[in-house]
This record gives structure tokens, C-alpha cells and sequence, in this order.
């Protein structure tokens, strides 16, 4: 298993039921690793023998001291430069990521498939619909004896979830998405001399294509 470091990315969405969080991960090889970890331990020996013992090293009241102070100087800055350039590579390999993950993430198939359960290709994931969370949230507020009239529900659903409508979901009325979830029973009722349908939670798991 590669080395990995999480680094938190500041992108997330929102869904009427929660909400989600998204992170991003630097995985390097065992061997990139080790090397890593070896030029780190060499910056910091190379900090210390800067700070504690350059002076000690190098006779700067003479010129030949001078000289191979500055010599040793110019190694360190280039070493330092190699490996700041490295991290700057690092630093903009992970902004590149979270701008192309923001991009994907505040795009409108992102939102349908994360919110709607509506797929890039048109279909649906119906257990994560967001037409199916709105049945079930009429179903709470309207349902007698644990039947819920599916033409109220159309209506109390237009009225609060506007873009909760079949259309968007391939259906044609509302009784096909009920049908077309799996997630309800779907049941038709003699009311006053019509036939009215009416729809409760199907305890089944529902079928997720």
C-alpha cells in the first residue's frame, strides 16, 4: 500500500438530506516516499549546519574564507531551490486538482446525480431520487392509515419541490414514478364511485437500476 496523506479540499454540495464533503489524497510510492522523507531530513541537517555552524566552518575574516563561505552558500540555495520546486510542483498538481474537482462538483450533472439520482446517461438511481424523498416526504404529511392519495401528493409536492416533477425522471405521470421506483406500493382504491391510486412505503429493498 502507497504512502497517502489527506488534504482537506474546501468543495461540497448539499442535499436536502445531509450533507457532503469532499477530500483529496497525495499518494506516493514506497520509494518516493523514502526518498521524500531522505531530502527532508537533508534540508533540515543543511538548516542546522546553516544556522549553528557556518561561522564555526568558514573563516570569514579572510578571503579564502569568504569565498568558500560563499561557495557553500550557493550549494545550499541551490539544493534549497530543487527542492522548493518540487513542493511548488506538488502545491500545483493539488490547486490544479480542486479547481477541476470544483468544476465537476458546482456543474449541473453533478448536482442532478448527487441530488436527483439522475445519472449523466438519463437514468435513474432511484433509492437516491430526489422525487422519491419528496413522495416519501408527502407521504408523512398526508397519508391515512398509511395510504397516501397519489394525485395529493402530486399537488402538495408541485407546491413546496417545483422541480420535482416525472418529466425529469423519464416518467410520464406521477403513478409511473411510483411504479417506476419500486420504492412504493402502488394500489388503486374504489372512492365515491372512482378509482383512486394511492401509494405507501415498500418495505422491499428497491431494485438501485
Amino acid at each position: 500500500v502507497p504512502n497517502e496523506v489527506d488534504t482537506p479540499i474546501p468543495t461540497s454540495t448539499d442535499t436536502s438530506d445531509g450533507h457532503i464533503s469532499i477530500g483529496s489524497r497525495l499518494q506516493l510510492s514506497y520509494a518516493d516516499f523514502a526518498r521524500t522523507e531522505n531530502d527532508l531530513r537533508e534540508l533540515v541537517l543543511l538548516r542546522n549546519n546553516l544556522v549553528h555552524h557556518f561561522i564555526d566552518q568558514h573563516d570569514i575574516g579572510t578571503l579564502n574564507g569568504c569565498r568558500g563561505g560563499r561557495d557553500a552558500l550557493i550549494e545550499a540555495y541551490t539544493r534549497i531551490d530543487q527542492h522548493f520546486e518540487e513542493l511548488r510542483a506538488w502545491a500545483k498538481g493539488m490547486h490544479d486538482a480542486r479547481r477541476a474537482l470544483a468544476e465537476v462538483v458546482q456543474s449541473d450533472a453533478f448536482h442532478e446525480l448527487v441530488v436527483n439520482g439522475i445519472r449523466p446517461d438519463g437514468t435513474v438511481f432511484w433509492p437516491g431520487a430526489g422525487i422519491v424523498r419528496a413522495l416519501r416526504e408527502a407521504a408523512s404529511e398526508l397519508a391515512v392509515d398509511g395510504w397516501t392519495t397519489v394525485e395529493e401528493a402530486a399537488s402538495w409536492i408541485t407546491e413546496r419541490h417545483p422541480e420535482q416533477q416525472p418529466a425529469n425522471y423519464g416518467c410520464s405521470s406521477w403513478r409511473h414514478v411510483v411504479h417506476e421506483s419500486r420504492s412504493f406500493e402502488l394500489r388503486y382504491f374504489e372512492v365515491g364511485g372512482r378509482r383512486v391510486a394511492r401509494y405507501r412505503g415498500n418495505e422491499r429493498p428497491a431494485n438501485p437500476c
